[in-house]
């Protein structure tokens, strides 16, 4: 039985969610004390929650520990379980986080599978829809398996109430995946997506990214949704032969259109500048995959807390060998190598 502090390094809730993708893929148990010690509401929200059931669900797992607020787990899976499931968060709580908790051992699985997931679609605390379809499904899909998504509907805080569908169809194996280079920028697309507001807001929006980055009018759009309650996302959609990066902004009542472009923009530059491939949120969220598959190499910024804390629970599970390079002009190069078979 594996033993994980929960408390430890960034000691937020990638380190349960790792845990429980590791788990269902590799077949390994574990048992978790302090969910997230180091937040102002510790223990399981209903986010977390949702990604213990959707997780046993899948890994036909024995769970303890699971209800709301709880600091602790048990986790025993027993198999795969392919096919359709539904999994409800009941809060704005992150649909494609729960997703992406399961979706690596349903890339190996079976049979196809297909999750569909109720929440939040878009909320600051993680990656937008878009994200997930634009940016790491489509390198998933490079490791073998083949993977789509749909945003049935959006789901904004307090309300939540979207809903995604993924669809997996899995690979015998896992291959690699190499990004050491980004290439030319060869798409560049900005959406200010209002729900339940003025299109001035996208407006208003879209008038900064076109003043500090230069972007044309054809690269502008705005788009109006239907949501539970009110809602703003600004997404900077920045496409090269590699990857492409989406940059969220958040609009929240108190804070101006202005001031969400403009901290939109300034991560969007700072990743131009940077001349990576990979960004910092995606280079968190590739260590799994690769990890699980035959490796593999990116170049990225230097790795943040969040990174570093991911990595050790990754290290926890697996005997991979992870080693980071440092490179000219603040990039790091991360190259990770399995020692053994990676699916135990």
């Amino acid at each position: 039985m594996l033993e994980v502090d929960g408390s430890a390094g960034e000691g937020g809730g990638q380190v349960l969610r790792t845990c429980l993708t590791l788990s269902v893929a590799l077949g390994r148990p574990f048992r978790i004390t302090g969910i997230r010690a180091g937040r102002p509401r510790p223990g399981l929200q209903p986010q977390h929650l949702a990604a213990v059931r959707a997780a046993a669900a899948v890994g036909a797992a024995h769970v303890e520990g699971d209800r709301l607020g709880s600091s602790w787990l048990l986790f025993e899976p027993g198999g795969h379980v392919p096919g359709e499931h539904r999994f409800e968060i009941g809060s704005a709580g992150s649909a494609c986080l729960v997703a992406q908790t399961v979706l690596p051992a349903l890339a190996r699985g079976s049979a196809p599978s297909r999750i569909r997931v109720t929440g939040g679609t878009h909320n600051r605390a993680a990656p937008p829809y878009e994200f997930l379809a634009q940016t790491f499904l489509p390198l998933v899909s490079r490791l073998g398996p083949r993977v789509t998504s749909r945003l049935e509907r959006h789901g904004f805080e307090p309300a939540g109430g979207g809903a995604i569908t993924v669809d997996v169809q899995p690979a015998a194996a896992l291959g690699g995946l190499d990004l050491g280079e980004r290439g030319r920028i060869t798409r560049r697309r900005a959406r200010a997506v209002v729900a339940g507001l003025s299109e001035a807001v996208a407006e208003r929006e879209l008038a900064v990214v076109a003043a500090r980055l230069g972007w044309t009018d054809e690269e502008l759009t705005i788009e109006t949704v239907e949501a539970d309650c009110p809602g703003n996302v600004l997404l900077l959609e920045i496409g090269s032969a590699a990857v492409t990066e989406v940059v969220t902004g958040f609009g929240r009542r108190s804070k101006p259109a202005e001031a969400v472009a403009r901290d939109a923009v300034v991560l969007a530059q700072r990743y131009l500048d940077a001349e990576v491939p990979v960004g910092g949120h995606l280079a968190d969220q590739l260590l799994v995959p690769l990890a699980l598959a035959d490796g593999g190499r990116f170049v990225c910024p230097p790795p943040t807390a969040h990174f570093v804390t991911n990595l050790d629970v990754v290290r926890r599970f697996l005997d991979v060998e992870v080693s980071l390079v440092a490179l000219a002009s603040q990039r790091v190069r991360v190259e990770v190598r399995r020692r053994q078979g990676s699916w135990g």
